[in-house]
């Protein structure tokens, strides 16, 4: 049995706050001999820090193969990522198998530092980088869902009250619970300070990513990409979730790769709703001449109900940020247990999950 002191050591990956994270991963990097590119955002962190992009890449610059991890992609779930992220770069095994099989390894941490920062799931721009992949000179998706219950999901008033949550119920009992999940979380790009919001252009983090693949992607023969996530499904259990187009092909590689177990949600198997504008497109656009496959890792944390709740509250504090601080603290606090379950047991588990599926991708892309 592990002492509590090896059980500590074990998740010494994971920090408290973004600038203690990106401390981490930095110094990870370098103590692994890895080279940092670092894409400063234009805003500071809740603390004064420099926020950014920061990219390391292990593996020759004409590998055949890359794989991607990232971490941050809503804000305040970077918690989950980067300690998976920290834990691997010093992972001398898991790089010479990469090595070996002709694999590079780019780990792009914090893809939204501003929300990391700051315990937000969005951008700084209040958009679900999630959401915010289009073209944007066409016209956008429509939520006829959320329009119905958007007075009732961010409110003027803090806590909601009966009626508010009358009107969510009575959409429950005309659509049921995935109805409403169909409906808060697909996307919406008609509410700028509501939940979801996907925007009505690319983002800083949309456009700094692509520069990322841009550099890193357009050599190579195919890409893997974990995407670490947090907020859906039982505590401490990682989902995998196809992260690509409904192409049966890829979505037969994703479970050749990591398993039956792969879900899918245009198939209506996985935790997650049908989404609009999904970040893997830029893969796509931006290394076209790569075969793609790709996975979010989703490790849950609390029951939606509450990871919503603990949303709509976040949502309306910023949207009135004159709000005390003994209730704005409350608030924030809320949001971060609702992504990131601050337990070692819990650390542990998503450790040993997502090494697992790091090893299986690179297995995946192997050179044939």
């Amino acid at each position: 049995m592990s002492s509590p002191s090896e059980n500590q050591s074990s998740t010494a990956a994971f920090s408290q706050s973004y600038a203690e994270a990106r401390e981490k991963f930095l110094a990870a990097a370098h103590a692994a001999g890895i080279e940092v590119r670092s894409y400063v955002h234009p805003l500071r962190g809740r603390d004064g820090e420099t926020l950014a992009m920061d990219v390391a890449r292990f593996g020759s610059d004409d590998a055949k193969s890359v794989l991607l991890l990232s971490s941050g992609t809503h804000g305040v779930e970077g918690f989950c990522g980067s300690g998976v992220q920290v834990a691997l770069l010093p992972d001398r095994a898991f790089h010479a198998a990469a090595e070996a099989a002709g694999v590079a390894v780019l780990y792009i941490h914090a893809l939204n530092p501003y929300g990391f920062s700051w315990w937000r799931r969005t951008t700084h721009e209040n958009v679900d980088l999630n959401r915010n992949f289009h073209d944007f000179s066409q016209p956008l998706p429509i939520n006829p869902g959320y329009d119905e219950i958007a007075h009732a999901l961010v409110l003027p008033h803090w806590p909601p009250k009966p009626e508010d949550e009358a009107v969510l119920q009575a959409y429950v009992a005309r659509h049921g619970h995935k109805g409403l999940q169909q409906a808060v979380t697909g996307g919406q790009y008609k509410y700028p300070q509501g939940l979801y919001y996907g925007g009505t252009s690319p983002t800083w983090s949309n456009q700094t990513l692509r520069r990322v693949l841009q550099q890193h992607g357009r050599r190579c023969d195919r890409v893997g990409w974990i995407d670490v996530h947090s907020g859906l499904g039982p505590n401490g259990v990682g989902e995998r979730i196809f992260f690509g187009p409904e192409d049966a092909g890829a979505v037969a590689r994703a479970r050749a790769w990591w398993g039956p177990q792969v879900t899918a949600i245009h198939e209506g198997g996985a935790s997650a709703a049908r989404l609009e504008g999904l970040m893997y497109k830029c893969a796509y656009e931006e290394c076209p001449q790569a075969e793609y496959t790709g996975i979010v890792l989703e490790f849950g944390t609390v029951p939606w109900d509450e990871t919503t709740q603990a949303m709509r509250g976040e949502q309306w504090l910023e949207n009135h940020p004159e709000m005390a601080a003994p209730q704005a603290q409350a608030i924030k606090q809320r949001l971060r247990d609702a992504f990131y379950t601050d337990t070692v047991a819990w650390k542990q588990a998503i450790l040993a999950q997502a090494t697992g599926a790091s090893v299986q991708a690179v297995q995946g892309l192997a050179c044939r």
